[in-house]
């Protein structure tokens, strides 16, 4: 497994970890994870173009914030197999409208914002653990 980063930071290459341009990072991923803050550079990160420029079998996560992607181009790639499919944790409104057409499609997972809950810290060491382990898993076949 490869893993390719884009980010404004210096990042730790390795053997399996590449820090690529974003172009680079939605042209050759099979999962892109977002995890940036929501500000006038992130705001629709992720538009129609973009959409087109990620692979058909890809998935998609945004556990950042809802604004980072272009929520009706996102439905709308989902719907016509742009992509794959994507995993929210985020939504445009703190609450996904009861409406949203995202809660109907069978190739989105939807869950709810969880970063805020007071036990958060402890319960993110033990996942951030629990995702080393299954990625060192892979890597050792």
């Amino acid at each position: 497994m490869k893993i390719l980063v884009c980010s404004r930071h210096r990042v730790a290459e390795g053997k399996n970890v590449e820090q690529v341009g974003f172009e680079v990072l939605l042209d050759g991923s099979d999962v892109i994870s977002l995890h940036v803050p929501l500000n006038e550079e992130t705001r629709h990160l992720i538009t129609r173009d973009e959409m087109h420029r990620i692979n058909r079998n890809a998935l998609l996560v945004n556990t950042s914030r809802g604004g980072v992607i272009d929520e009706m181009a996102l439905i709308e790639a989902l719907t016509h197999g742009k992509i794959a499919g994507a995993a929210l944790d985020v939504f445009k409104h703190a609450s996904l409208p009861v409406d949203s057409p995202l809660r109907d499609l069978g190739n989105v997972i939807l869950t709810p914002h969880t970063a805020g809950m007071p036990e958060g810290p402890h319960l993110h060491r033990k996942r951030y653990k629990y995702f080393v382990e299954n990625i060192r898993r892979i890597e050792d076949g």
